[in-house]
C-alpha cells in the first residue's frame, strides 16, 4: 500500500477503534470475540482500503464488514467449543453500573440477531436509520420495524428495574 493511503487508514482506525470495539462487544457480549471481530474487520478493511476510502459512507462500509464478520463467527462450529474441563468462575458485580451493564448485555443477547444488530447500530453505534440499513443491507422500513420490536423486547426483558430511555432530537422518549 502506498504510504499516503496507509497513513489515511491508520488515522481512520485510530479515530474509530474504541467505537468499533464497543459495537462488536455489544453484538457478541464477549470481549475476546469482539477483539477477533474487530481484527477481522480491520484486516478486511486494510486489504480493500483503496476501494473503501472512496466509498460515500465509509463508516457504513466498515459496519457492514463488521456485521458480516460477526455473522461468520456465529456460523463457525468451533466458536461453541469450551476448551477446558469446567466453566470459568463468574465474578460478582461490584457496583450498580456493572449490574445494569450486565442486565443490558443479557437482554441484548436474548434478542434475535437482526433486532440486536439494529438496536446496537442505531443506539450504541449512533447510526441513522439510513446508515443502519446500508450497513445491514436492508431497507429503512426493516430497520424501523426491527428496532421497534427490539426496543419492546428489551423493555420487557429489563422490566421496571432498568428502564430504557431513548434520546432523539434532544427529547427523551421512554
Amino acid at each position: 500500500m502506498r504510504p499516503d493511503l496507509e497513513r489515511e487508514y491508520v488515522e481512520y482506525v485510530r479515530a474509530r477503534l474504541p467505537r468499533l470495539h464497543r459495537t462488536a462487544y455489544l453484538l457478541c457480549a464477549d470481549a475476546y470475540q469482539a477483539d477477533d471481530i474487530v481484527q477481522a474487520t480491520l484486516t478486511a478493511l486494510y486489504v480493500n482500503w483503496k476501494r473503501a476510502a472512496g466509498a460515500d459512507n465509509l463508516d457504513g462500509y466498515v459496519h457492514r464488514i463488521m456485521m458480516r464478520r460477526y455473522l461468520d463467527e456465529r456460523r463457525r462450529g468451533w466458536s461453541k467449543v469450551l476448551l477446558g474441563d469446567r466453566l470459568p468462575e463468574q465474578s460478582t458485580p461490584v457496583d450498580q453500573a456493572v449490574e445494569e451493564r450486565d442486565a443490558l448485555v443479557t437482554a441484548l443477547r436474548s434478542l434475535p440477531r437482526g433486532q440486536r444488530a439494529v438496536v446496537v447500530l442505531r443506539y450504541f453505534g449512533d447510526l441513522s436509520v439510513e446508515a443502519t440499513a446500508e450497513a445491514l443491507g436492508c431497507s429503512a422500513g426493516n430497520v424501523k420495524s426491527q428496532c421497534s420490536r427490539g426496543l419492546a423486547a428489551l423493555r420487557e426483558a429489563l422490566g421496571e428495574r432498568h428502564p430504557i430511555t431513548v434520546v432523539q432530537g434532544g427529547r427523551d422518549r421512554s
